[in-house]
């Protein structure tokens, strides 16, 4: 075993206190094993830099037994116990240990250092120690226990990731492998884990799991959905199969299996000043909409792929979060907004009492524009200037879209994407629930809306 300096150990202690380091990386380093690092910084702790001076400490048999009794009604480890009591050490405590157990607490008496007194006869003679049977017992019991604990502690280490605990199940797992090897005894005193709660991590262990069915259900809603779904849409999801489950338990079990939503990004701005007329805010945010085609919202929105710009331009339908229309192009020119305003009067019937909702980008101010929607009788309506958030659901909407649709698929071409872009428009109308809409998706939900009527 290396033997480490006062200096060394400082240094390595100074290393970790830092924080640009794992104790583990530390550990490993220098060649340690990260129990040990860690007992020089426990002790570091309680007594300071002083802790790791060479101290040649005599120690009388009322403080061993004193430092035994404290291990035995606290619980600690013999390394911690050590470091507690500043014994340089732990070897020192675990042979006071085995002494006391073994021969009681007149083994814990100091044998007298130096060369002994020779007062017989043959002064020229030395006799050698005769081991006897119990001694021999005693050695091999500790090696036993050396032998576990190196055997417990190399599992714990493969197990361990950086300074991530090991949990009690983890151990009892470790400890139940090396059971063939080592008495049982020894080893949960190793692992510091009682009887009783070592059988009851093998026996929960060997049970199937109880949420098998469940957790491959979530995951397979989650792989369908491409990695859309958050825990309370899977949750809704869940519902409208059958399944009633709290929304905390499937958070835990897709945390359990590592699934996660995506996050959003920010869109194209097509504000460029004053160049036709500003209308009033007459939405003022209020997105409830009680029949389709009552409050409509609009805005362009950027993609960059194959090292050019596309740019989309739908219409939401503040009822149901449904898509009326949309068209793409290259350029964000007028007759971008122009078709899309073209193809969504096709929904109309002439009896509607429609506002149509914007910012002031400047197609939104054209003249052409605010006479298209004269012509079909629709109240117009702008946010005020550079407030994204009186627009807010076609901003969410393009925050959705690009992160379930952009960012999770790979396009062969322009023709591709737009290909896709089509799929994925007739998914977010048709399939994909929302929790808002009481677990279905905006078609289905008009179609209920008009059933009910």
């Amino acid at each position: 075993m290396v033997k480490f300096s006062s200096k060394e150990k400082l240094q390595a202690v100074k290393r970790y206190l830092d924080g640009g380091e794992s104790g583990l990386d530390i550990a490993r380093s220098i060649g340690v094993h990260h129990s040990n690092l860690h007992q020089w910084i426990k002790q570091y702790e309680l007594f300071g830099e002083n802790v790791f001076r060479k101290n040649y400490t005599t120690y009388s048999v009322e403080y061993k037994l004193d430092v035994l009794s404290y291990m035995n009604v606290q619980g600690t480890s013999i390394r911690e116990t050590a470091a507690i009591f500043n014994i340089p050490s732990p070897e020192t405590l675990r042979k006071w240990k085995v002494a006391y157990e073994t021969k009681g607490a007149d083994a814990l008496n100091a044998k007298k250092k130096g060369r002994p007194s020779m007062k017989n006869e043959d002064q020229n003679v030395r006799k050698k120690p005769i081991p006897t049977k119990d001694s021999i017992e005693d050695l091999q019991s500790e090696l036993e226990y050396l032998r576990a604990e190196n055997a417990y502690l190399k599992k714990l280490q493969f197990l361990s990731s950086g300074e991530r605990k090991i949990k009690t199940k983890e151990k009892a797992l470790v400890v139940n492998e090396l059971r063939k090897e080592f008495a049982l005894d020894i080893l949960l005193h190793i692992a510091e884990i009682k009887r009783s709660t070592f059988y009851y991590w093998i026996k929960k262990s060997a049970n199937p799991d109880p949420d098998i069915e469940l957790k491959t259900l979530i995951q397979s809603i989650y792989d369908e959905h491409k990695g859309r779904y958050g825990y309370r849409r899977i949750r809704d999801e869940l519902r409208n199969r059958g399944y009633q489950v709290n929304h905390k338990k499937v958070q835990r079990i897709m945390k359990e299996l590592g699934l996660v939503s995506l996050v959003r990004i920010k869109k194209y701005r097509s504000y460029k000043g004053k160049v036709g007329k500003i209308a009033p805010n007459i939405l003022e945010r209020n997105f409830t909409a009680e029949k389709p085609n009552e409050k409509w919202v609009t805005d362009i929105t950027e993609f960059k792929l194959f090292g050019e710009k596309l740019y989309l331009s739908p219409i939401l339908d503040l009822f149901n979060g449904e898509i009326i229309t949309y068209t793409i192009g290259s350029r964000p020119t007028y007759s971008l907004v122009s078709d899309m305003l073209n193809q969504s009067f096709e929904r109309l019937t002439g009896d509607e009492n429609l506002i149509i909702h914007s910012d002031q980008g400047w197609h939104y101010q054209m003249k052409q524009y605010r006479h298209a929607l004269k012509e079909q009788g629709i109240t117009q309506s702008m946010s005020r200037k550079g407030n994204c958030y009186d627009n807010a659901v076609i901003e969410n909407f393009f925050g959705i879209m690009k992160s379930e649709f952009l960012y999770l698929s790979e396009f062969k071409s322009i023709d591709h994407f737009k290909q896709e872009l089509k799929k994925y428009m007739d998914y977010y109308n048709n399939k994909r629930i929302k929790a808002k809409l009481k677990g279905m998706s905006p078609i289905q939900y008009r179609t209920h809306a008009h059933q009910a009527a």
